[in-house]
């Protein structure tokens, strides 16, 4: 792989991992946003095994194999049969509605770039010029994490965050382990399916995976 052909597809790969974490502030279809989320879990699996090409790392590509099916095709696919229960499967009314969410990601991108220029300049690589990106797709998977009402897009909004810190991972050295990575994908894995268990069950008996009806009931 050339020089060119590695910055360019390594650079096209960290921004669409940013770009789908601003399209789920910007979708109200939870199918959609479940959907974006396999397409960012591509787009991570895409760097590491990018850069484990480049480096000529057997293992970081095994990592790259196993981010994505965990993180594009089983993550999702579990997500995605939570919300086929759900008859109202759609983000209706967030906490910060989406032209102020998009314009939000646009101010925590440019706080990202701002908060990372002395790291940056500690790793003069082509990565490492781009772990600001990773850093802004974590910000902004706090940002929907807080200000989402369904339970869905409040598990989505941590696996922003999850897929945010593996971009920083991968971008700032060069990969992770495989066995670290192994456990990650494999904790996140644990989770999605634990909360896949209780939004079932939540929906079966109480009807709703919207937060706010959840709260009145307790209530």
């Amino acid at each position: 792989m050339s020089a060119s052909t590695y910055t360019n597809v390594l650079g096209l790969a960290a921004a669409a991992v940013l770009l789908c974490a601003v399209v789920t502030l910007w979708r109200r279809s939870l199918g959609a946003i479940v959907r974006t989320l396999a397409v960012q879990g591509a787009a991570l699996a895409c760097v590491a095994t990018v850069i484990g090409l480049h480096e000529h790392d057997v293992g970081l590509i095994v990592v790259g194999l196993l981010v994505l099916g965990a993180k594009a095709v089983v993550v999702p696919l579990l997500i995605g049969r939570v919300v086929r229960h759900d008859p109202n499967s759609r983000e209706t009314d967030p906490l910060v509605n989406v032209p102020a969410s998009l314009v939000a990601a646009g101010a925590l991108t440019f706080l990202a770039f701002a908060a990372t220029r002395s790291v940056t300049s500690l790793v003069p690589t082509t990565a490492g010029r781009l772990i600001p990106i990773g850093l802004a797709a974590m910000l902004v998977g706090f940002f929907a994490l807080v200000t989402r009402r369904k339970a869905v897009s409040q598990i989505v909004g941590i696996l922003l965050v999850d897929n945010g810190v593996a971009l920083v991972a991968f971008l700032a050295t060069a990969g992770v382990p495989l066995l670290v990575e192994l456990g990650a994908s494999l904790d996140v894995l644990l989770a999605v399916i634990v909360l896949r268990v209780l939004a079932i069950q939540m929906r079966s008996r109480l009807g709703s995976f919207d937060l706010d009806q959840l709260t009145e009931l307790h209530d």
